[in-house]
C-alpha cells in the first residue's frame, strides 16, 4: 500500500497534535514514527489507518494504483496496539479463526502452525483470559502480522514481551511481512531497528 499525506494536521480543541505533514509510506518499506510520551505518535498512526480524520490537508491510500476511500481502508491493513484488545473469552485458536472470518490470514500456513511460530501451541485451546500479559501480546501480533492485509500498523508492539519475545517479534517481520508496508510508532530503538526511515513526530509541531 501507498500513503500520502499532503500538508496533513491533526488537532484537538485550539491543540495542534502535528501540522503540514508532507509524507510518503510505499509498499514494501518500513517506517517509524518516533517522539515523547504523549507527543502524538498514536494519533499520527490512526490518522494513517483512516480511523481519524486529518483537520487539514488530507491522505491518499493507493493499493495497486487504485485509490481507497477512507472508509474502506480497515478492509487493507492490521493494527496491534496496546488499545486494540482481544477477545479474552475465547481461546488463541478461536480467536485467529473468528478473525479470519472478516479477513483471511496469508495463504500456505494453518492456525496452529502460527500459534506454534509464536510459542503458544501449548495454550491453543486455553481461554485468552488465563494467559499472561506477554501472551496476550503475542496473540495480537500473531493477528496483525498473519493478516493476509497489505498495511501493517504497529503501536508499541512489543510491550509486556521479554527478550525471547523481541527476537521473536523480529523473526516474524523478517519472515511473514517483508511485502508489506509496516509502520510502527514507538520510543523504543529495538521495535524499530529494522525500519529503512525514522519520522520524529516532533518535526511536524
Amino acid at each position: 500500500m501507498t500513503i500520502i499525506c499532503y500538508k496533513a494536521g491533526k488537532r484537538f480543541n485550539r491543540d495542534w497534535i502535528f501540522r503540514n505533514a508532507d509524507l510518503t509510506f510505499l509498499p514494501g518499506r518500513s517506517y517509524a514514527i518516533t517522539g515523547s510520551n504523549g507527543s502524538g505518535k498514536s494519533t499520527l498512526l490512526q490518522t494513517l489507518a483512516g480511523s481519524m480524520e486529518v483537520s487539514e490537508g488530507k491522505i491518499e491510500w493507493r493499493v495497486k494504483n487504485t485509490s481507497i476511500d477512507a472508509n474502506n481502508i480497515f478492509s487493507f491493513l492490521t493494527i496491534s496496539a496496546p488499545y486494540v484488545e482481544v477477545i479474552e473469552e475465547m481461546s488463541a485458536a478461536e480467536f485467529l479463526q473468528f478473525h479470519q472470518q472478516f479477513k483471511p490470514l496469508i495463504r500456505n500456513i494453518s492456525i496452529s502452525e502460527i500459534l506454534k511460530l509464536v510459542g503458544l501451541e501449548k495454550a491453543a485451546k486455553r481461554q485468552i483470559r488465563y494467559y499472561s500479559s506477554g501472551m496476550k501480546q503475542r496473540v495480537k501480533l500473531a493477528q496483525a502480522i498473519f493478516s493476509d492485509a497489505p498495511l501493517l500498523l504497529l503501536d508499541e508492539p512489543c510491550t509486556n514481551l521479554d527478550v525471547a519475545g523481541y527476537e521473536l517479534y523480529h523473526k516474524l517481520i523478517k519472515d511473514y511481512a517483508k511485502n508489506k508496508t509496516i509502520i510502527v510508532s514507538s520510543n523504543d530503538v529495538n521495535e524499530f531497528s529494522f525500519c529503512e526511515e525514522v519520522i520524529n513526530i516532533m518535526d511536524y509541531k
